[in-house]
């Protein structure tokens, strides 16, 4: 069977399980969706009636609507990047750094040098908390606010009434630039501007920028693109792969926008294949372990999912995943989950849908859409297309 239009959504941090390599992560136990369902018994009919909670035991249901199993990660690391590679096709052998104690000394310095601004903060961060600590001092200094999120990144803050949006975007350029002369092995710079006055800073989301790295390799994307297939981009994954493979760019700052925009995009014309990245499990709750916010957004999916389904085309196929795990009931670390992702596979013209055998990489997913569309297929993945009827 195949679709003219393949939609990938990417559920940002929504582990299921511990992988059989969790002990080198020290993730043994790790459960994202396992543990927000015991906690908050979540109430979400519609992803249920797609398998998504069969997947957790990966127990055999045949009165679902949708193909469902699970994907075993195999790139090294538990960050955001080498996930999204693997889905696309990239067997990567480098490891991405977290610097959830800090960065070195190597690397502020060369932020100062490379800026003439001093640093401030250097700590792990996953919300606007160290904007409303050091916002009052940045903005009377001159200084630059320096953090992480847990996830392989360096984040630059700045009040924009001090260093103009514009300046601070040339900052983060050049601090990508050195760092990868560097290899300090750091997936992303973002940029963090903010406005407000003291006890009211507010991250102006419009006016971020992450500088990410291209991928080492071609993607499927970059195959599709030679073949003239349109690959569109809802939210950060135009950002992660540093805009290659992407031929339309759509920004989204939520869950709620990327739905929407996702939602207009079905009701387009077009041939090929649309990615989209719902970022707030990880980004609002996962990390600052915010059980009950997780498990609302959970339900808030669960509620949008009639209405892209009724949306699709005959010829449409949707694959529903995730990149890592974020168990917000796990340890007391701020980093990522060792799990294994979700996938679901829905078309209006499936028969006979159904548990799958396990997925052994998330490159399957990428082996899947090239096989659709009859690129080259990735180095890594094998695709179950013809499985599908």
């Amino acid at each position: 069977m195949k679709f003219k239009r393949i939609f990938l959504l990417i559920l940002d941090s929504l582990g299921v399980g511990e992988t059989q390599d969790a002990v080198n992560f020290g993730d043994v136990g790790a459960n994202t969706l396992g543990h927000v369902l015991e906690k908050c018994d979540l109430f979400i009919p519609n992803l249920k009636k797609i398998g998504f909670l069969d997947i957790l035991n990966m127990s055999e249901n045949n009165d679902v609507d949708a193909y469902y199993t699970i994907a075993k990660p195999i790139n090294p690391g538990k960050d955001t990047l080498n996930a999204h590679y693997e889905i696309l096709g990239i067997q990567n052998s480098v490891s991405f750094k977290t610097f959830n104690q800090g960065f070195t000394y190597d690397i502020l310095s060369s932020i100062e040098k490379v800026t003439g601004r001093s640093v401030i903060g250097n700590k792990c961060c996953n919300d606007d908390s160290i904007i409303q600590e050091l916002g009052e001092r940045q903005y009377n200094y001159g200084s630059l606010i320096v953090y992480t999120s847990a996830d392989s990144d360096i984040q630059i803050a700045a009040h924009e009434d001090s260093i103009s949006i514009a300046t601070l975007h040339e900052y983060c350029e050049k601090i990508r630039e050195i760092s990868l002369k560097l290899d300090w092995k750091i997936a992303r710079v973002i940029a963090r501007p903010f406005n407000g006055i003291p006890g009211k800073y507010k991250l102006i989301n419009t006016g971020r920028r992450d500088y990410s790295i291209k991928p080492p390799k071609k993607t499927i994307l970059d195959e599709l693109n030679e073949k003239n297939y349109n690959v569109i981009g809802i939210g950060k994954i135009n950002d992660l792969l540093d805009g290659q493979g992407i031929n339309k760019m759509i920004k989204a700052t939520n869950n709620n926008e990327a739905l929407n925009k996702l939602s207009d995009i079905i009701d387009k014309n077009f041939t090929g294949l649309c990615i989209t990245n719902l970022c707030d499990f990880d980004s609002l709750y996962g990390h600052i372990k915010d059980v009950d916010g997780y498990a609302k957004t959970i339900e808030e999916l669960d509620v949008d999912i009639p209405i892209i389904l009724n949306k699709l085309e005959l010829d449409d196929l949707l694959i529903i995943t995730s990149d890592h795990g974020k168990d917000p009931t796990f340890h007391e670390g701020n980093d990522h989950t060792r799990e294994n992702l979700p996938v679901i596979l829905y078309s209006r013209n499936f028969k006979f849908p159904k548990r799958l055998e396990q997925f052994d990489t998330l490159a399957n997913i990428g082996a899947i859409i090239a096989d659709n569309f009859d690129v080259e297929s990735p180095e890594i993945g094998e695709s179950i297309l013809d499985e599908l009827e």
